[in-house]
C-alpha cells in the first residue's frame, strides 16, 4: 500500500487520487490521533489549519519533517528511523527512573511503555515525537507528577540569566561596530544600530544551546571563538524589517527556557523599535521548554516577564485578541500542546495569534525541523534561527505562500468603514437604515442558496420599502475573507449606532424567497429562520447591546428567547459546530 504513496515533497500528497492512498493516509493520521473527525476539539479543523498552513483542497498536511515522512511511508523500518524511536525509548527510560522513585509504579510505567513502543515499531507508521507524548502521558499520570523538570527549569533560567550579566555578553553587546557605520540621516543610523543589535541578539541567544553543561559551570570563555567566526547573511531579516519598520506583529516561538532571558532581551528591543510581539510557551511537560505554567512557579521567571499580558483562553476570538494587543505590546499565550510545534494540535489561540502575526520568528533546530524541514508553504513568512552541531549559527526564511493574502486590521477597518459611510450617508438623506440578517452557512452545503435566498429577499424588499437603505452582508463577502474576518467587519459596522431597523429572517421570509425564485422550499429549509444560525445567534446579543444605548433601534424577526440553539462557529468557518443541547 505505501508504495501507492509516490511524491517527490510532502507537499505533493492530497487526498482523492486512489482509494488505497488515501485510506494508508487516514490510517497514518488517525494512528497519529490527527485527524479531526476522530477528535475535534483536540485536532484543529481544516478551516483552522488554513489560518497557518497554504493547503489546497485535499492538500494532506503532517506535522513533521519531509525526511520522516518518507521514511514512515516507505515499506519497513529503516536503520535511521529506527533509531529516531531508540532515541525517545532512551528519553523515557531516563526521564522514569530519574523521576519514579516507588518501584513498583517504576516498573508498571516501563512494562506499559514497551508494549507500546514495541507496537510503534512494528506499526513504523508513528510520528516519534507523537510516540514520546504518549508514554509522558502514561508516565505524567500514573507518577502524579506535573513538571518533573520544573527545578532544572528554574536552574536553566537563572544561569540564563547569569550569561546575560557576564563580561563576555556585554562586551559583545556594547561594542561599537567596526568599521564605523555610514548614513545619510539619523533615521538610517537607528535603523543600522537596531538591525546590528538584533544580529548580536541572534547570535547570542543562541550559544547555550551549543554547550548546555556551561550553562552549569557559568564558563563563557569557550563562546568567544564560536562566536567570532560566525558568518551569516541577514539581509533576509534587514528587508522585513526595512519595509516594516515599526508596526510589525511577530509571533516568537522560544526554545529552551535557558534561553528565556535572551529571548526577552530581543522581545525588548522589537517593543522598542515599535513592533508587538506574541510569545508562545508550551501548555504543559516538554522537558527544558518553558510553559505558561512556569510563571507562578519561578519568582526569577516572574522577575523577568513582568510587563507582559498572559492569555490563559485556549479559546480567544479574534476581536479579543485585536483589543488585547491593542492595549499590550507584549502578550504571552499558549501553543495548547505539550511536544514540539504541532499545528494540528494547536490552541485555536495559538491558531488566531499566528493568522493576526506578520512574522513567525522561531528559535531552535526543533522549530526548524516543523517550520523549515517541512515543504508546506505557510501564510506567513517565517525565518528560524539556531545553531548546529558544530556550533554554527543558521538564519533561515521561508517567505509565506504567494497564495496567500492577509486582511490586516486596517484594511477590514478600511472596509467596514466604507459601508458605515454609506450609512451615513443614507441617514443624511433621512432615510432609514435596515440591517438584514440571514442564515448563510449554519445548513451544510447550502451556502449558494443561501446567498441566493437572502439577495432575492432583499431585493424585493427594497422594491417595496421606501426611503429605505437595506444592507444584505451576501453583497459584501470579499474574496479571501475567511468567517473571523467577516465577523469582525460586520461587528463594526453594527455597533457603528447608525441602524435603525435590525431584520433577523423569519421562516415567512425564506417562503416569500422560494417563491419569488419561483420554486418549492426544499426539506432542509422548512421550518428554518434566523434561530437557526450562529450568526444571527450572535448578532441578535449585539443587537440587544446595541439597543441598549441606542433605544431608538428597532430589532425584528424572532424573539430573543428562541436565539439559544447555536452554540460557537467552527473556527474560520461560516458553518456551526454543534447544536447546544438543551437542559
Amino acid at each position: 500500500m505505501r508504495a501507492l504513496l509516490d511524491f517527490t515533497s510532502i507537499e505533493d500528497v492530497r487526498y482523492g487520487k486512489d482509494p488505497v492512498s488515501d485510506a494508508w493516509l487516514l490510517h497514518f493520521m488517525t494512528a497519529n490521533h490527527l485527524e479531526n473527525f476522530m477528535d475535534p476539539i483536540k485536532n484543529a479543523s481544516p478551516e483552522q489549519l488554513r489560518f497557518m498552513v497554504a493547503l489546497d483542497a485535499n492538500q494532506v498536511f503532517a506535522p513533521c519533517s519531509d525526511w520522516l515522512f518518507k521514511r514512515l511511508v516507505t515499506p519497513g523500518l529503516a536503520a535511521d528511523l529506527l533509531q529516531q524511536y531508540i532515541n525517545v525509548w532512551k528519553t523515557l527510560v531516563k526521564l522514569v527512573r530519574t523521576h519514579v522513585s516507588d518501584k513498583y509504579q517504576r516498573r508498571l510505567i516501563l512494562n506499559l511503555c514497551r508494549h507500546k513502543f514495541k507496537q510503534a515499531l512494528d506499526a513504523s507508521i508513528l510520528i516519534p515525537w507523537r510516540l514520546l507524548k504518549g508514554m509522558i502521558t502514561i508516565f505524567l499520570s500514573r507518577s502524579g507528577l506535573d513538571d518533573p523538570y520544573r527545578n532544572r527549569k528554574s536552574i536553566l533560567v537563572s544561569r540564563g540569566r547569569a550569561y546575560l550579566e557576564s563580561d563576555f555578553f556585554k562586551r559583545s553587546m556594547e561594542s561599537c561596530p567596526y568599521p564605523p557605520l555610514e548614513c545619510s540621516c539619523l533615521e538610517d543610523m537607528r535603523f543600522e544600530l537596531d538591525m546590528i543589535e538584533l544580529e548580536r541578539l541572534f547570535r547570542l541567544s543562541t550559544l547555550p544551546d551549543t554547550w548546555s553543561a556551561d550553562l552549569f559551570s557559568e564558563d563563557f570563555s569557550r563562546y568567544s571563538s564560536c562566536f567570532s567566526k560566525d558568518k551569516v547573511d541577514f539581509t533576509g531579516m534587514r528587508d522585513i524589517f526595512c519595509k516594516n519598520r515599526s508596526g510589525l506583529k511577530i509571533l516568537y516561538l522560544p526554545d529552551d527556557s535557558g534561553g528565556l532571558p535572551s529571548d526577552l532581551l530581543m522581545v525588548k528591543s522589537l517593543l522598542r523599535q515599535g513592533h508587538s510581539v506574541i510569545m508562545a510557551l508550551k501548555e504543559g511537560f516538554c522537558f527544558d521548554c518553558p510553559t505558561i505554567w512556569d510563571n507562578g512557579n519561578d519568582p526569577a521567571l516572574t522577575e523577568i516577564l513582568k510587563g507582559a499580558y498572559f492569555i490563559t483562553e485556549s479559546r480567544i476570538s479574534k476581536n479579543e485578541l485585536l483589543d488585547t494587543l491593542r492595549k499590550n505590546p507584549f502578550v504571552i499565550i499558549s501553543d495548547g500542546t505539550r511536544e514540539r510545534l504541532n499545528l494540528i494540535r494547536c490552541s485555536v489561540t495559538f491558531s488566531r495569534a499566528w493568522k493576526e502575526s506578520d512574522l513567525i520568528l522561531a528559535k531552535g533546530w526543533a522549530n526548524r525541523r516543523r517550520l523549515i524541514k517541512n515543504t508546506h508553504q505557510f501564510t506567513r513568512d517565517v525565518m528560524c534561527f539556531h545553531r548546529n552541531r558544530n556550533g554554527r549559527f543558521k538564519l533561515e526564511f521561508k517567505a509565506k505562500s504567494h497564495r496567500t493574502h492577509k486582511f490586516s486590521e486596517l484594511d477590514i477597518t478600511a472596509k467596514a468603514d466604507e459601508i458605515i459611510s454609506e450609512m451615513q450617508q443614507a441617514r443624511s438623506e433621512r432615510k432609514a437604515v435596515m440591517f438584514y440578517s440571514g442564515i448563510v452557512g449554519s445548513i451544510p452545503g447550502q451556502v449558494d442558496v443561501a446567498i441566493s435566498l437572502l439577495k432575492t429577499f432583499v431585493s424585493d424588499l427594497r422594491s417595496r420599502l421606501e426611503d429605505t437603505y437595506i444592507i444584505n452582508p451576501a453583497e459584501h463577502f470579499v474574496e479571501g475573507m475567511d468567517a473571523d474576518d467577516l465577523m469582525f467587519m460586520w461587528e463594526k459596522v453594527q455597533r457603528s449606532g447608525l441602524i435603525s431597523i435590525w431584520r433577523f429572517q423569519t421562516y415567512a421570509d425564506i417562503e416569500r424567497s422560494f417563491e419569488l425564485m419561483d420554486k418549492k422550499v426544499p426539506n432542509v429549509w422548512v421550518g428554518k429562520d434566523a434561530t437557526y444560525s450562529t450568526g444571527c445567534t450572535k448578532e441578535r446579543y449585539i443587537a440587544k447591546d446595541v439597543q441598549r444605548q441606542h433605544r431608538e433601534l428597532q430589532i425584528l424577526g424572532p424573539g430573543p428567547d428562541r436565539f439559544l440553539r447555536r452554540r460557537e462557529y467552527g473556527v474560520g468557518r461560516f458553518s456551526d459546530v454543534v447544536i447546544e443541547p438543551s437542559n
